[in-house]
């Protein structure tokens, strides 16, 4: 998952050619996370019938860290890729 963000982000960041601003691609980055997660919540919680509580409580602490890191990765790689 980590090989697919990095690609799609750089992927992005070269087809709309986007500014070297730090702001518009972690801008980018966090619209990218909040669509995301807005698209999980509403797949996930439907088909699995979770409340959004029981979600993020569900998963084991290491599981759980990892998932959390990769949100955070996946929100700031549009400016790390840039340094790539």
């Amino acid at each position: 998952m980590f090989v697919v963000t990095i690609a799609a982000a750089r992927w992005i960041v070269h087809r709309l050619a986007m500014p070297p601003r730090s702001s518009s691609r972690v801008g980018m980055g966090c619209i990218a996370l909040v669509l995301m997660l807005l698209a999980e919540f509403t797949l996930v919680l439907w088909l699995r019938g979770f409340s959004i509580r029981q979600y993020l409580a569900s998963p084991d602490p290491v599981a759980g860290t990892v998932y959390y890191m990769m949100l955070v990765l996946f929100a700031v790689m549009p400016l790390l890729v840039a340094r790539i």
